[in-house]
């Protein structure tokens, strides 16, 4: 079924509405679907380089609106969904512990998950259960949502079809390891 939806959604890439359809994939992406807007963004920018920049764009705004509603999702479920399991399981007081630590930490998860291959909207979905301030989240996810679609917009603009292979099998590797080198280097700086 997974391969299916990513057929379908790399055709759509030639459709006269690809911009709009990249901008809904973006947007459900960012909260409950699972194919990446890149599928549809790389397909387009090779056939339309001028448009690299209006392309990421869009993909940008959906993906930030759909973070959103990911944020919703658990800032709005957790009291009906999430706590009831958590209790059933005892485990409640240790989600409190959880929620402080992560809102300590929140906007780095939220970076690292909007660059990165790890699903961004298990992050969205995961901040607003736990609070994280919403001004921190909707910025950290433009910077990071922003950083990934534009860079991969920068690169087939600048050297076309051919950095394609680049971007599907290393970038999302590259971009994990510079933010584990950011990260952690933050953390030398704090603790050393």
């Amino acid at each position: 079924m997974i391969r299916r939806l990513y057929e379908w959604t790399l055709s759509q890439a030639e459709s006269k509405n690809a911009l709009w359809i990249l901008g809904f994939v973006a947007f459900v992406e960012s909260s409950v679907f699972p194919i990446p807007p890149d599928v549809l963004m790389i397909p387009m920018i090779i056939a339309s380089p001028r448009r690299a920049w209006l392309i990421a764009g869009v993909a940008l705004l959906g993906s930030v609106l759909g973070a959103l509603v990911g944020y919703y999702i658990g800032y709005g479920l957790f009291d009906s969904v999430g706590r009831p399991v958590l209790e059933f399981y005892g485990k409640d007081a240790y989600f409190e512990e959880f929620r402080t630590r992560y809102n300590e930490w929140g906007a780095w998860a939220v970076l690292i998950a909007g660059i990165t291959p790890f699903p961004f909207k298990v992050i969205t979905i995961l901040s607003g259960s736990t609070g994280l301030n919403l001004g921190v989240f909707i910025i950290a996810s433009i910077i990071a949502r922003a950083a990934r679609f534009f860079i991969v917009a920068a690169l087939l603009w600048k050297f076309g079809a051919p950095i394609r292979d680049f971007i599907d099998k290393r970038l999302g590797l590259l971009f994990t390891v510079f933010m584990v080198l950011l990260v952690g280097g933050f953390v030398m700086v704090k603790y050393l």
